[in-house]
């Protein structure tokens, strides 16, 4: 049996309905699974448009969501035409995103879907329109009522990044790392490899001070709280390694050497695996019971509605969830 995958548009005034177009046209995607698209009727005829594609609307009743198969459309009505605006950050487009996101999720807690995927969102949007939350991730989590340890995961290809510490200042950097935060963070890389069909996945951590602390000379975090970490891990029999020093561990990450790497602030991962290879990478919500994808890249308005943009991350979230969606049904059989 396929894995089943409900795909949300994102922001009507972003690239998004045009993206999941152009996916569901790559080639073995309506193969690998069985698609709900999720959302107005008028903003995946519109992304077809714009991709200059056909995609065909299915669509199924509600009483019948359990029962889809192949590419089908539940339909909803959570945004009017006339209210969609290019480029622009509208209530609207952020009250259409939540709707339809939340209609996902609801989808995926049922039993109906195996995971979820969504197209790009705007963040302003949807706090006009009540996310209340710092981010999409932390408002799924709340609205699953999840109350475990949970954290964007950064995917490029075939390696992932966690980190210790995410949106706060340099300066507080260093205060806020410790030993149970590190440990949460190779936990998590290491359980979303498992997740995705890795085998005894290779987990580096990343050094926080240069030189990897220099035996004490730039700093101890090294020595006093990383380095504990790793080898309890190792006691474990987990395949976790370091401190790396964070100049030269993406190189063992380029060269495919190791399948994830926890670094201890946001940039420290973020501008490397970007210069690897931003247009194709992907966010997880690591950590939810419920496999959560989508691009890494934004809403992307300075394009929106020319049908330029790039389906590459896209396909590679796809991929992803397909992946991990297949793992979580073994899992449970």
């Amino acid at each position: 049996m396929r894995p089943r995958l409900a795909i949300v548009p994102g922001d009507p005034s972003g690239i998004g309905p045009e993206l999941i177009a152009k996916l569901l046209q790559e080639d073995g995607v309506r193969a690998a699974a069985d698609i709900l698209l999720v959302g107005d009727a008028h903003l995946w005829q519109r992304g077809a448009e714009q991709a200059g594609v056909e995609v065909p609307l299915n669509t199924v009743d509600e009483a019948d969501v359990a029962r889809f198969e192949g590419l089908a459309h539940l339909d909803l009505a959570t945004i009017a035409p006339g209210d969609v605006r290019f480029a622009e950050v509208t209530v609207a487009g952020g009250t259409t995103s939540l709707r339809c996101l939340d209609k996902a999720l609801d989808l995926a807690q049922a039993g109906h879907v195996d995971g979820v995927l969504f197209a790009p969102f705007n963040k302003a949007a949807m706090t006009s329109a009540g996310l209340n939350a710092e981010d999409e991730h932390r408002y799924m989590a709340r609205y699953l009522g999840f109350d475990g340890y949970h954290s964007e995961i950064n995917v490029l290809d075939e390696l992932m990044t966690t980190r210790v510490t995410s949106h706060i200042g340099l300066k507080d950097v260093a205060a806020n790392i410790d030993g149970p935060g590190i440990l949460r963070a190779v936990e998590l890389a290491h359980d979303t490899l498992a997740r995705s069909g890795k085998t005894r996945p290779h987990v580096a951590v990343a050094a926080l001070n240069p030189h990897a602390g220099d035996n004490g000379k730039f700093g101890r975090e090294e020595i006093d709280v990383i380095e504990p970490v790793v080898k309890a891990c190792q006691d474990k029999q987990m395949n976790v390694t370091g401190p790396w020093p964070s100049d030269t561990v993406f190189l063992k990450a380029k060269r495919g050497e190791v399948d994830a790497v926890v670094t201890m602030y946001h940039d420290q991962g973020q501008i490397a695996i970007k210069l690897m290879g931003f247009e194709r990478g992907v966010t997880v919500a690591g950590g939810l019971p419920i496999p959560v994808a989508t691009p890494a890249h934004g809403t992307a308005f300075d394009i929106a509605g020319k049908g330029i943009a790039n389906v590459s991350a896209t396909r590679q979230a796809f991929e992803l969830l397909l992946r991990m969606a297949e793992s979580a049904r073994s899992a449970a059989t």
